[in-house]
């Protein structure tokens, strides 16, 4: 066995591997679980003797690649992630290689900085905020809400980080149509789940002012202490867009943490149709968007915006290491790469290994610039509107949402069939099942709907039309069995 082919020649590995790729994409999608009994028997024991660069690569690319979900496939309208396009794909495998970590002097340090102050300008955010990349949003948002924890406890005479928290009656306020990591971040940070204050929505999804206003008079009334008020650019069901300035307005007013979670949507300001209804956003102490939705970066990109950076050192900060601060030049006396961390994102989220993300959504940006990524975020817009003035249209189908985003919401309509709920959910699967196209679902006031999101870089016109047509297709032939 050749023991340098796995560390050496990468230039002919990533051409056979980028080949393949583009042969797989290229191709009509395989259902992975449908053809299980051609990747199963990858069970065997753990190998004695390896079998060497080459025998595996070529197992890789064979049994391996073909059986995955395929979502750079044009058809993938399921989930707010699809395949990641090439730019970020090749910083990220360069970074990967030649900075495997993001701290020290280097390039890539110094990219990680840049491209944050680029998507927090993207995103039209207050130029006074700083970020920190991490994995998606759910660190994300749980890096936010540490920060918001900070500061409300803080205020009370508490150093939750320090000491903990001490077990009196919190609040975090956000709508019924929450992502549900803004929960679970609520209960790893301690506060727990039932801290969360659900507001009512109105009939556009988004959350009600005057319901959140209420809501708040009576928790401090009774001696709660709010944490955080935490709207949606951008909701995961629909696509709603939270009044930004209502509720900010509203923080203000309370001195409560105004956090927005664009995880998804945030990018969507750019589409000058639907910029106002993101007025507000400036008031935030905190966002989050994710790269790797929108922006087509590989999934494990997120990135967290505050106003005041130094709340994140506050709730994040390690203890020093003596193998790695003795390491270190004293403060301003660096003279090469390794005598300083650079920007010390280490202090500002909860990962200390971390590979350098900012890299590629730098790479991103520099390759299309916010006009490529406005004409990317308008063109999936526009597909939402597409789909759903079909079903506007249509006498069989009915819009569940006017999409405010990229994602559409309908049903259809089946004469004589008493569960439509039942019937649309197994309509959604039959669908897939016999076509290239993955949709999810959601449920819009107590209506269960068929769910396409267009954020599918790789997605045509004449695909959105297949698949609504195809979708009528397989509803009439169900009514017919």
């Amino acid at each position: 066995m050749n023991k340098s082919a796995s560390t050496d020649g990468f230039a002919a590995a990533l051409s056979q591997a980028g080949q393949r790729i583009d042969s797989i994409i290229g191709e009509e999608p395989i259902d992975a679980y449908s053809q299980h009994a051609e990747w199963s028997d990858l069970a065997e024991p753990l190998p004695t003797t390896g079998v060497g660069i080459e025998a595996t690569l070529k197992e890789l690319h064979e049994r391996v690649a073909p059986y995955g979900t395929n979502q750079s496939d044009p058809g993938f309208l399921g989930w707010i992630t699809s395949g990641p396009t090439v730019a970020p794909v090749i910083a990220a495998t360069t970074a990967s290689v030649l900075s495997p970590q993001k701290y020290g002097l280097t390039a890539f340090n110094f990219l990680e900085e840049l491209s944050l102050e680029w998507l927090a300008e993207l995103c039209s955010l207050d130029s006074g905020m700083k970020g920190v990349y991490s994995t998606g949003g759910s660190v994300a948002n749980l890096v936010a809400l540490g920060a918001a924890r900070q500061f409300a406890f803080t205020n009370a005479g508490l150093d939750p980080s320090a000491v903990g928290v001490d077990g009196r009656p919190v609040a975090v306020y956000t709508s019924t149509e929450a992502h549900h990591t803004i929960a679970r971040s609520a209960a790893v940070l301690g506060l727990g789940r039932r801290s969360i204050r659900s507001v009512a929505i109105d009939e556009r999804q988004r959350m009600i002012p005057a319901a959140l206003e209420d809501m708040i008079a009576k928790d401090i009334a009774s001696g709660v202490l709010p944490i955080a008020i935490a709207a949606a650019a951008g909701t995961t069901n629909t696509g709603a867009i939270d009044p930004l300035r209502e509720i900010g307005t509203i923080a203000s007013k309370h001195g409560i943490w105004f956090h927005v979670d664009g995880a998804y949507g945030l990018v969507g300001s750019l589409d000058e149709r639907v910029t106002d209804r993101y007025d507000g956003l400036k008031l935030a102490d905190s966002a989050i968007v994710d790269p790797h939705k929108w922006l087509g970066a590989p999934v494990g990109v997120a990135a967290t915006f505050v106003r005041d950076r130094a709340l994140l050192f506050d709730t994040f900060t390690q203890e020093p290491a003596d193998y790695l601060e003795g390491s270190l030049a004293a403060d301003g006396t660096a003279q090469s790469t390794f005598e300083a961390m650079g920007t010390p994102y280490s202090e500002f989220g909860v990962e200390l290994s971390s590979p350098p993300r900012g890299v590629q959504v730098w790479a991103i940006l520099k390759e299309l610039g916010i006009e490529g990524v406005r004409h990317r975020v308008k063109t999936d817009n526009d597909f939402a509107r597409r789909a759903t003035r079909f079903a506007a249209e249509h006498p069989k189908l009915e819009p569940l949402t006017e999409p405010e985003l990229s994602i559409a919401t309908f049903r259809y309509l089946a004469p004589g069939i008493d569960d439509l709920d039942a019937f649309n959910h197994e309509l959604m699967l039959r669908a897939r099942r016999t076509s290239r196209y993955t949709v999810s679902s959601t449920v819009v006031n107590g209506v269960f709907g068929i769910r396409p999101c267009f954020i599918n870089v790789r997605t045509k016109t004449e695909h959105v039309d297949e698949f609504m047509n195809h979708l009528v297709a397989t509803g009439d032939e169900m009514l017919e069995a």
